[in-house]
């Protein structure tokens, strides 16, 4: 616990915000910006005694509880509610649910990105967005059922499925238990979650296997080749970019400018998916 620098946090925060803000008339007696120091305590429910001592780094660790009721007195946004936890010496509360909503300047970038096929999971492999090139690529993402989209899903109980033709597919599997198993401690009461690891640990013996291992250090994969119906094998080097905020990854697949496996890439841009239902 930093005592002094959240003392200096806790005041920063109060400063900043008018009395009108929260209804109070502002008044001409008022010797410091934002709100007195006991409204501040008021309004989280804690004494103004303690609230002081907090302040002037006195105090002993804040309970969560009297975290989150100062974040919501002093209008905390999710990054300073994270800071202030910190500060604390204390772990940032849990969300109850893992965001699937895309940043739109996130979905703008990957559409920027004509020659990289790229797509957005979400930190139970949901694939939440994509690009033209993306969906060329992992043949039957365009038309799947938003629940089909999960690629852990397709990848554990999918037999023969045309969007999972790719050579690692038994280390993504490993890989995949490893990453659901973080995720489900991360979002215990996620309904969506828990649902995904209760269905993949009831029809694959696998993944039920992988489970009980208990294992959470996932090797990141560095190439990967799909097995395309039209332009035959395209191998990939694989990129992960974090959406920290949102506990969301962006994959990128490219391949050396010049190569065979460009080629085919240019190829597919070209053809996007117009013909796939053709090749299935």
């Amino acid at each position: 616990m930093d005592r002094q620098e959240l003392g200096l946090f806790l005041r920063s925060r109060r400063e900043r915000i008018a009395p009108a803000e929260i209804g109070m008339a502002s008044g001409s007696r008022r010797r410091t910006p934002g709100l007195r120091r006991e409204e501040v305590a008021t309004l989280a429910h804690i004494s103004g005694e303690y609230y002081v001592r907090l302040e002037q780094g006195r105090a002993p660790r804040p309970s969560v509880e009297v975290l989150a009721a100062l974040g919501r007195a002093l209008r905390l946004n999710d990054a300073e509610v994270d800071h202030l936890h910190h500060l604390a010496g204390t772990p940032p509360a849990l969300p109850d649910r893992m965001r699937t909503d895309v940043r739109p300047s996130v979905q703008q970038l990957i559409d920027r990105l004509p020659s990289t096929a790229a797509f957005v999971t979400s930190a139970a492999y949901d694939v939440l967005a994509w690009n033209d090139l993306a969906a060329a690529l992992m043949v039957g993402l365009t038309d799947a059922d938003p629940r089909e989209r999960n690629i852990a899903r397709r990848a554990f109980l999918g037999a023969g499925d045309s969007l999972f033709r790719v050579s690692d597919r038994d280390e993504f599997r490993r890989n995949a238990v490893l990453q659901l198993r973080a995720t489900a401690a991360r979002y215990p009461s996620d309904p969506a979650v828990q649902g995904l690891i209760r269905e993949l640990q009831r029809g694959s013996e696998e993944f039920a296997a992988l489970w009980v291992a208990h294992d959470v250090d996932p090797v990141p994969v560095i190439t990967k080749t799909f097995d395309h119906p039209l332009v035959g094998p395209v191998t990939v080097d694989c990129s992960v970019l974090d959406v920290a905020d949102r506990d969301q990854r962006v994959i990128l697949y490219t391949a050396a400018p010049g190569s065979p496996d460009a080629q085919a890439l240019e190829l597919l841009a070209v053809l996007g998916t117009e013909r796939m239902d053709v090749a299935r």
